[in-house]
């Protein structure tokens, strides 16, 4: 009788710092009873991969879950796969930084568990060859991929029971094709549609059942904890393998030393085919999810992982930012090294399901560790520095004061894009504009069911279906350029809180969202006027200078149109808890409006600081708590992103007006 090998595998995760309740809860309703229930169970054999971070918490703050991954691993249960310590996506990080994260973490569980792990857990599966040589270094000797990185390149759906061998650079790495069938099917299916997803694989002698997911799936995810612990779906699942003659656990290494290769694979730039849906703009991921239910979802091909980059200018920022310092690490110490080493952290720079790009905390723990780094360059003079950081093909204008952290853009409107404090290690500039994502449409038509047929017992999150809030509909408001600060708008007529709210307001400038020239610290667009199909040429000169706590900008504006025009200069800035910040002594509860003022105090009972905006002249203030609506593991959520305001006042022909933005103690 033929038997099939299950080498089945988890991977744990939790973003680097995140909050204590969220590890807890993930402690308590996944990692703990999973452990416990393993326990009982020493001869089923199964792979492991914890992020360091996580792995580390553990051993401090859960010594007893920890106790019982040394017992599993001491008895043969537990097989360690390494990783980047950080859980990094490998391919997006350089090359110095990917060895040294992924020695780190083997370094950790070989102290910590005497054993020296030969695989690794490559974080949300994002293949690329380049990696070959950098695991081959680091002793690595194979790898996990999806089915769907094998599919989409043309090799043959029954040929997914074993492992591939791949090479890059006269480097040799094997590769392991996980059964989505199984991602889907464990642990949602009830337990003899699980075994029979299992004993599918057994198509010849010495085949393989290749699972390794998130161990999230296992109590954390909307439903599981009920059903796999309070009612045994796990202990009754490793019960029927172990009962079952023609199904034998593995470990990955195991099987590896005593089966052939399936053959030579040559893989493109790929990661699992829900990512590739994810990381497309929304129009072709509409597009494309409609093509995917014509032909086989491995026939058309989604995007690759780090179209994230393109797909949201804000994370491909925060990753350029990131690269900018790893080149500097020659001169870091192992604090600013380590800080280098959390800012890679995957989670806060893509979105579709999972990923945090909307979690505005995610976010400040990585300026966090960028501002940690920051500081340790900053010099007791202003620095200034002219490069083009994000690689958008236009210079921006890099400046340390002692104590800030600043850069302004060319591309948008001389707008300034980072504003982070050294002695807060906060970034206010942590700013996103409001996106259409293709889930949208799930809420603006939520009077239509989707049909689902699967058989799962428990319905895995990617077909779940959830109730829509009428309320996040009037949240759906797209914004027309980037949320930065300083924004330069033109209208022909009054802006007021409510059109600049929804975005309503008539522009009639060039200036919000065009490149300006730099020369000399001096920012200058010619650009137009455009009223009534003609256009009228102004121009618009910004000129910035810096204290140690204080950013001062002077702005010269001048137009041949000679009637009446309205000014409004727009500020995003974002805030750990916007709920308590306060302007001018009041709570934006219900928005918030100022008239006739020069100056707005902002208190953020986070950073323990005050930030006060003067003017040079009177003008009318208008705020509001900016929301985006994107989607989780639980459904759809509404999320507080920045506090976006103007300041605004009537002119004609001319207008010079000055700002000084500066940052106080409360």
């Amino acid at each position: 009788m033929k038997k099939v090998s299950l080498l089945f595998g988890i991977h744990m995760h939790q973003p680097v710092d995140n909050f204590d309740e969220e590890v807890q809860k993930a402690v308590e309703l996944c990692y703990e009873p999973f452990f416990q229930t393993m326990l009982k169970y020493p001869k089923f054999k199964f792979s492991l991969h914890c992020s360091g971070w996580l792995l580390d918490k553990i051993k401090s703050e859960y010594p007893k879950l920890f106790e019982n991954m040394q017992i599993l691993t001491k008895e043969g249960a537990i097989e360690w796969l390494s990783g980047g310590y950080y859980e990094p996506v490998l391919a997006s990080i350089a090359s110095n930084d990917r060895r040294a994260q992924i020695k780190k973490l083997s370094n950790y569980i070989k102290k910590h568990f005497k054993v020296k792990p030969r695989g690794l857990w490559l974080a949300e599966r994002v293949w690329e060859s380049s990696l070959v040589s950098d695991l081959y270094a680091c002793g690595i000797k194979y790898a996990m991929v999806d089915d769907y990185h094998f599919l989409s390149n043309g090799y043959d759906a029954d040929k997914m029971n074993g492992y591939y061998t791949t090479e890059d650079n006269a480097r040799e790495l094997e590769l392991f094709p996980i059964s989505k069938a199984l991602r889907y099917a464990l642990p949602f299916s009830n337990i003899d549609d699980a075994i029979k997803s299992v004993l599918v694989h057994q198509k010849e002698e010495n085949a393989a059942a290749v699972i390794f997911d998130d161990a999230e799936k296992f109590g954390l995810w909307p439903d599981t904890n009920k059903w796999v612990y309070e009612q045994k779906w796990l202990q009754k699942f490793i019960e029927a393998v172990l009962d079952n003659e023609n199904i034998v656990t593995q470990h990955y290494g195991e099987y590896l030393q005593k089966n052939n290769s399936l053959g030579l694979a040559y893989l493109d730039n790929c990661s699992y085919a829900e990512m590739g849906e994810w990381s497309q703009q929304t129009k072709d991921a509409l597009a494309f999810k409609e093509a995917q239910e014509k032909v086989l979802p491995y026939i058309i091909k989604g995007g690759i992982w780090k179209n994230f980059f393109i797909k949201y200018h804000e994370s491909n920022y925060l990753h350029k930012r990131m690269l900018y310092l790893s080149l500097q690490q020659k001169d870091f110490d192992k604090y600013s090294l380590d800080a280098l080493y959390r800012l890679q952290t995957n989670d806060a720079f893509w979105h579709g399901v999972f990923g945090g790009f909307y979690l505005p905390s995610l976010r400040d723990n990585a300026y966090k560790y960028l501002l940690e780094i920051q500081q340790q360059r900053a010099k007791e003079n202003t620095a200034f520095e002219v490069l083009d950081i994000d690689k958008d093909g236009y210079d921006e204008l890099k400046v340390l004061t002692s104590n800030l952290s600043l850069m302004f853009s060319t591309k948008n409107g001389a707008q300034m894009i980072e504003f982070g404090s050294f002695d807060t290690l906060f970034n206010w500039q942590n700013t996103i504009m409001r996106r259409q994502e293709s889930y949208h449409s799930k809420i603006l038509h939520a009077d239509i069911k989707e049909n689902h047929t699967d058989k799962a017992a428990v319905t895995t999150i990617h077909n779940r279906e959830v109730a829509v809030d009428e309320s996040l509909k009037a949240e759906l408001i797209y914004d027309w350029h980037a949320k930065n600060s300083f924004i330069d708008h033109f209208s022909g007529n009054e802006f007021s809180l409510e059109n600049f709210k929804s975005l309503v307001f008539q522009e009639v400038g060039d200036f919000a969202n065009k490149p300006f020239l730099l020369k000399n610290k001096k920012f200058v667009r010619k650009g137009g006027i455009y009223i009534a199909k003609e256009k009228y040429p102004a121009k618009l000169q910004k000129s910035y200078s810096f204290d140690v706590n204080t950013v001062h900008l002077k702005s010269k504006f001048k137009t041949q149109y000679i009637d009446k025009l309205y000014f409004a200069q727009e500020f995003n800035f974002h805030f750990a808890h916007p709920d308590k910040v306060t302007f001018n002594g009041k709570i934006l509860q219900n928005d918030f409006s100022e008239y006739n003022t020069e100056k707005l105090i902002i208190n953020d009972d986070f950073t323990k600081k005050t930030l006060v905006i003067t003017a040079n002249q009177k003008c009318n203030v208008f705020a509001f708590v900016l929301h985006t609506v994107s989607q989780s593991e639980s459904g759809f959520e509404k999320i507080a992103q920045q506090i976006s305001f103007i300041f605004t006042t009537s002119f004609i022909s001319e207008l010079q007006l000055q700002f000084s933005l500066e940052v106080r103690n409360v």
